[in-house]
């Protein structure tokens, strides 16, 4: 979503960012190369093609949907959905079971307080190339009123869809119905308080552990059948504009995403990955980023001058929160 204050927070981020992390396991960090890709808001691993990152503009010319090859950063796939109608806003994509993908068009990029938004849901492609793809439009409205959201999940298992509302003091998380109707209103509920200003998040390959993250840190939570848990606070790396998260699809890594053009991937190693080795996808859980204004966790360095660059974006925050309309 465009936001000024991020991108002139995130420009004094770029200026401490570190070196890209490791990726023993997992997959590296890497960039987006397709000129296309202005706004990635979004990502998901795939988990049929290894090393492929499902991606989308956070608002387009069409429908589209970009597989990005994370060993050369090209996209092999521009998938345009059918039977969507014109997206609005959209914010978050997802890995269901089976192979589906559900895209989130659930943004609120002019203020507008929409009363429903939408979720699609289509099939992964077996096959990695530029085709059109029919897809199920969702509509979804809040128990409790219209909400500005950008991250949605879908349980690796029972392919249950959760919504997280973007707030500055924090949102909830949204149950959905146990199946979404093509055919009626789905109804999302608030089920848990999610401790942070949400941009994205996501369910760890074996559904045990949520990643939250947002601008400047994040939240790793247990998962606690859908009623989250707060872990810990995680490492998010430094980005002009944070606005994605996802799991490698081996659980080993959370890859980061920002937007802009040529705008990179960062791979981190997730926490407690080795202690969920048995999952849908083969290796297991993980999480986002720390819900400070966290460094990327590899250099002690590094964290000191994202430290120092930090209390510049705490004082343009609180000053940006005095003067804002509501």
């Amino acid at each position: 979503m465009r936001r000024p204050f991020a991108l002139l927070a995130g420009a004094l981020l770029v200026a401490a960012q570190a070196a890209p992390a490791s990726a023993a396991d997992g997959d590296p960090s890497f960039t987006i190369e397709d000129s296309r890709i202005t706004e990635s808001s979004g990502l998901a691993a795939s988990r049929q093609h290894p090393g492929v990152y499902w991606t989308h503009n956070d608002q387009d010319t069409g429908a589209f949907l970009y597989a990005v090859d994370s060993a050369t950063g090209r996209t092999v796939a521009r998938i345009t959905m059918t039977g969507v109608g014109t997206p609005r806003d959209v914010e978050a994509i997802a890995i269901g079971p089976d192979n589906q993908i559900y895209v989130g068009d659930i943004g609120d990029n002019d203020g507008v307080q929409w009363p429903y938004v939408w979720v699609y849901r289509l099939p992964e492609p077996t096959t990695l190339k530029d085709r059109t793809v029919r897809a199920t439009q969702y509509v979804v409205r809040y128990a409790d009123g219209s909400r500005d959201a950008e991250s949605l999940v879908v349980h690796p298992t029972t392919g249950r869809v959760y919504l997280i509302d973007k707030q500055e003091d924090g949102g909830h998380l949204y149950e959905g119905p146990a199946t979404l109707s093509a055919s009626g209103t789905n109804v999302f509920s608030p089920v848990t308080p999610i401790d942070l200003w949400a941009t994205d998040a996501a369910l760890s390959p074996d559904g045990r552990r949520l990643a939250v993250r947002g601008y400047f840190g994040g939240i790793l939570y247990d998962w606690n059948d859908g009623r989250p848990k707060r872990l810990e606070r995680l490492d998010v790396p430094l980005q002009q504009q944070g606005e994605s998260v996802t799991y490698s699809a081996d659980g080993s890594k959370l890859m980061y995403g920002t937007e802009g053009t040529g705008s990179g991937v960062r791979a981190e190693d997730a926490p407690g990955a080795e202690e969920s080795s048995k999952s849908p996808s083969g290796k297991g859980t993980s999480a986002a980023s720390g819900d400070g204004d966290g460094g990327e966790g590899a250099s002690g360095n590094v964290k000191l001058g994202a430290a120092a660059v930090a209390v510049v974006c705490v004082a343009l925050f609180g000053f940006r929160r005095l003067f804002r309309r509501r």
